[in-house]
């Protein structure tokens, strides 16, 4: 880990707010590319006064807001007819595609927002949504919003812990366990509104 994170310093370090911008492209497209070794470095380098803070926050946020426009543009234009084409062997029907349609129309936002907080989802959840049709402004939106608050965390763990293995390790072990803790609390009480509203 050491390693590749010093290599990853080095690379943006290098390429500067571009490379923070291209790797977390990567990290947000369906190439699976850690947004850890990439936001934390970037925070070291902040601290020790390469880089500017905020500005790699951003580049970070557009980064993530790229890639995942990329998995929903794929899944628009080519995912759906694939879909319905092949589906039916897999017990899934143009009757299911218009169900999830319908599903992301009403519920797109938070699934959106609540996917790019979660590891592992947040690289995939642009797919359903881009299938789905979700509003392109609202998935850009609350797209940007899920990856910003995590983009945030990570830039700062790195500007203030350095590195640190494994303070680092430890601390973000934490905050993954805590997000997902307010994520399906927040689903919850979202899911409990929603259900009272409909009755």
């Amino acid at each position: 880990m050491h390693t590749i994170i010093d290599f990853i310093v080095e690379s943006v370090s290098a390429f500067g707010y571009f490379g923070i911008f291209f790797m977390m492209f990567l990290e947000s497209s369906f190439i699976p590319f850690p947004s850890e070794v990439v936001m934390i470095p970037a925070g070291f380098l902040a601290h020790q006064g390469e880089i500017n803070f905020f500005i790699a926050i951003l580049c970070g946020i557009l980064g993530s807001l790229g890639g995942a426009l990329l998995n929903y543009y794929l899944a628009l234009y080519f995912g759906r007819e694939l879909l319905i084409k092949w589906g039916k062997y897999f017990f899934f029907n143009e009757k299911t595609m218009v169900k999830m349609e319908n599903f992301f129309d009403k519920h797109g936002h938070i699934s959106t927002f609540s996917g790019r907080l979660i590891p592992v989802v947040r690289q995939y959840i642009s797919l359903p949504a881009g299938l789905g049709k979700m509003s392109l402004p609202l998935f850009c939106f609350y797209t940007s919003l899920g990856a910003g608050i995590w983009v945030i965390i990570l830039t700062a763990l790195g500007y203030f812990l350095g590195q640190n293995e494994a303070i680092l390790k430890e601390y973000l072990h934490l905050i993954t366990i805590a997000l997902i803790l307010l994520v399906s609390v927040g689903i919850y009480i979202y899911i409990y509104l929603w259900r009272k509203k409909q009755k």
